[in-house]
């Protein structure tokens, strides 16, 4: 592996520990998710998934079926770059699950360029439509450093 890309992995793997470690923000109980949106080698954005704000903390009902309002990480570091002054155009997106293909859509039209993820997700529709929109997919194995 040339030089660039062994400093690259070992930033992406850098940036998706901390997506991990963001997720443990989540009060979701089935799955927690972290996202985190870099520029320019500086995080723009930064997400995980949980209720809207100003609702409750709790992103599952009696029958522990995940609300339908549960924002997904990425959503929430999107629509949080949306609301601040920086550009999600040419950023990549650090997330630690593989998009879905609603966050897939979101990803395309915000201008990012490349999705780092560390597990995926069950459907893979998602992936497949960043891939048709030419948006760089790395999976990265956090398991076996």
């Amino acid at each position: 592996m040339d030089n660039n890309k062994n400093k690259q992995l070992l930033l992406d793997k850098r940036y998706m520990r901390m997506a991990l470690i963001w997720a443990e923000n989540s009060y979701c109980k089935r799955r927690q998710v972290g996202a985190i949106l870099v520029k320019d080698k500086m995080i723009i954005s930064d997400g995980y998934n949980g209720t809207p704000s100003g609702f409750e903390n709790v992103c599952e009902d009696e029958n522990n079926e995940t609300k339908p309002y549960v924002l997904h990480a990425e959503a929430n570091a999107i629509t949080k770059v949306a609301r601040s002054n920086n550009s999600s155009e040419g950023a990549t997106m650090y997330v630690t699950s593989s998009p879905c293909i609603e966050c897939a859509k979101l990803i395309i039209q915000s201008g990012i360029t490349r999705v780092v993820y560390a597990n995926s997700y069950r459907l893979s529709d998602g992936v497949e439509l960043l891939q048709r929109a030419d948006i760089e997919i790395i999976y990265v194995d956090l398991e076996n450093d």
